[in-house]
């Protein structure tokens, strides 16, 4: 089973920092992701795009996360991070890991998933 693993959430005051990692997990060899995101859904929002970043290095960022946040992946490790720093109250919500096209190659056979993490809460507040 395929399953995306997220940690690092939780409550930070206004101005601090958190980091966010998600590994995708699996028995056997995962042969290739194609790209991570994170993603975040607010109480009250549609989920939306926060960072994302593809196994060639290139990354794309929402307007809000500009200059705050960074994006990583370590294609080894099979693992993305989401660094953010200068924390504000608008950023607090859920925020969802989500993996592009991993590939498995197993007895001969290949699979490819899309899939997304439980979520974690990150709380700005003071």
């Amino acid at each position: 089973q395929v399953q995306l693993v997220e940690s690092g959430g939780g409550l930070v005051r206004p101005g601090g920092s958190l980091r966010l990692s998600c590994v995708c997990e699996y028995s056997g060899n995962i042969r290739s992701i194609n790209a991570m995101a994170w993603y975040r859904q607010a109480p009250g929002k549609e989920r939306a795009l926060v960072a994302l970043v593809t196994s060639g290095g290139s990354t794309n960022y929402a307007d809000g996360a500009k200059g705050r946040f960074t994006i990583s992946m370590d294609n080894v490790k099979n693992t993305v991070y989401l660094q953010m720093n200068s924390l504000k109250a608008e950023d607090t919500a859920v925020y969802y890991c989500h993996a592009d096209r991993i590939t498995i190659v197993e007895n001969g056979a290949k699979w490819e998933y899309d899939l997304w993490g439980q979520g974690t809460q990150v709380t700005v507040s003071s």
